[in-house]
């Protein structure tokens, strides 16, 4: 009962936040310079509207006029986000931002959650060695590797990748999620297409989240072999097998909840890998919208971002009681 009462806490927190976090990214977006809204009223007067039938327009296209007072403008925003409806986009002429987050959101979901779950295991599994073998020559590498690729920023290694397997060894393709000669469609031709595409930016991910896991893992696991069970349990001669399953088990706990918040910031952490290969994820999409000032675009953007966040945080509290329930005491 004490679990569904703090989760139904955390919910109505969350709410709040996203709330918090939507009237702040409404504000931030309007004090950027330049005013898109502003310059397409402007253009349909030229075009020889009159004031009132230009407003109409850009009422309709955007859901809100550039005349009105930034209070007025903030209500209507703040209505339309309990209604679901995050406006229409400014630089796709007045397409629904939701219609285009959810078309961008498979891209970024694919290539992130895919990328983040190899690494999320190798790094578990190095890093149970490198902690259990920390004195070997083995530990020792597995250590090392992981401190220098968890030093190197993403957009490097992406760069480095494209260097040297698309034009050093043009072995992969470079640029756009597939081949745009197939048609797309459930055919062996367009999926191989996609994997092909895919690999470079996973790997990307991948290479640049494994050294977090594995230190962080090592660490763990580490704090673990010092605990007076680890010592029961070598007193009383278990197995080697049962020994090392012990220590993982208590180890990864801590791991769950830092797995769970980066599915949430998954949404927004591919945006240096989607803009060097080209993929028409939500990275890439909210660069678009910050370069041509589209606020309702941006809006939506930040607001996906927040509420997956804090989804994933909300999971990631509910997780951590079911798997650990001491707790829950």
């Amino acid at each position: 009962m004490q679990i569904w009462i703090r989760l139904l806490k955390r919910i109505l927190a969350g709410i709040i936040m996203v709330l918090a976090v939507a009237s702040f990214t409404f504000f931030l977006v309007r004090l950027m310079p330049g005013n898109p809204v502003e310059a397409k009223y402007n253009e349909l007067i030229m075009r020889g509207m009159t004031p009132v039938q230009a407003m109409d327009q850009v009422r309709v296209m955007y859901g809100f006029i550039p005349h009105q007072p930034l209070w007025q403008q903030y209500v209507l925003y703040l209505n339309q986000i309990i209604h679901l409806n995050l406006g229409r986009s400014i630089s796709y002429e007045g397409i629904p931002v939701l219609h285009i987050i959810l078309g961008a959101a498979p891209w970024t979901i694919i290539l992130v959650l895919t990328g983040l779950i190899a690494s999320f295991i190798v790094g578990v599994l190095a890093g149970v060695i490198a902690a259990i073998k920390r004195s070997s020559p083995v530990g020792n590498a597995l250590s090392l590797s992981g401190s220098i690729l968890h030093g190197i920023p993403q957009f490097v290694m992406g760069l480095f990748l494209a260097y040297v397997f698309t034009t050093l060894w043009a072995i992969f393709p470079f640029g756009a999620p597939y081949n745009a000669a197939l048609t797309p469609g459930f055919n062996w031709p367009f999926i191989s297409s996609l994997v092909r595409h895919a690999i470079l930016p996973v790997a990307t991910y991948a290479l640049s989240s494994y050294g977090g896991w594995l230190l962080t893992m090592k660490s763990s696991v580490i704090t673990v072999l010092g605990d007076d069970f680890i010592l029961a349990s070598e007193v009383r001669g278990l197995k080697m097998s049962t020994h090392v399953k012990y220590i993982a088990h208590n180890a990864i706990l801590p791991l769950f909840t830092v797995f769970a918040l980066s599915i949430g910031f998954m949404f927004g952490g591919s945006l240096f890998i989607e803009d060097i290969f080209d993929y028409p994820g939500l990275g890439n999409l909210l660069l678009h919208a910050i370069n041509a000032r589209d606020y309702p675009l941006m809006s939506g953007a930040f607001l996906l971002i927040t509420v997956a966040v804090i989804i994933s945080n909300i999971f990631a509290d509910f997780l951590y009681s079911v798997v650990d329930p001491r707790i829950r005491r």
